[in-house]
């Protein structure tokens, strides 16, 4: 699928080794413009969704919105950290093939968010890993890549697992 008319992909990647090979792939068989961009992509979750920081109300008159921030600090932190480390993965594995990307981090829901960001850069092409759900599995839990192949402005290619 080699071609020099692409001037926009993006590589969504976390921390699954589908993400990885989905670059590999797009490193190994895209050819982008003299002036385009291949940018790796890492959605990070909200803190809220990620550690349920919204405990609740506190019974019997206690206020009801309580955050505790130390806490959320420490799960920002560790995210900050995971987001570090599958960017730095992927950077080793672009380097391995002397390939240069941009990387951007966003911070959502990763299925929004990816779209999104397509939508923003004008991606030509949108490359991303699928686990090998079964369907009923899929049908639960949802596929992040199906609703970016249906809602995303540009094709799409998904490098299932195995």
């Amino acid at each position: 699928m080699a071609t020099g008319n692409l001037g926009s992909v993006v590589v969504a990647v976390d921390s699954s080794e589908e993400s990885m090979n989905a670059l590999r792939w797009a490193l190994d068989n895209l050819r982008l413009r003299p002036d385009g961009a291949l940018v790796v992509l890492h959605v990070q979750s909200p803190p809220s969704i990620t550690a349920g920081l919204n405990p609740g109300p506190i019974p019997f008159g206690g206020p009801s919105e309580v955050e505790v921030p130390a806490f959320k600090q420490a799960i920002e932190a560790h995210q900050r950290r995971i987001t570090q480390a599958i960017l730095d993965h992927a950077l080793k594995i672009c380097s391995e093939k002397n390939v240069e990307v941009k990387t951007d981090v966003v911070v959502g829901d990763p299925k929004d968010k990816i779209c999104e960001v397509a939508a923003n850069l004008k991606a030509d092409l949108l490359v991303m890993g699928c686990r090998a759900f079964g369907p009923l599995k899929r049908m639960f839990l949802g596929s992040v890549s199906n609703y970016c192949i249906n809602n995303v402005g540009c094709p799409v290619v998904v490098i299932k697992g195995t």
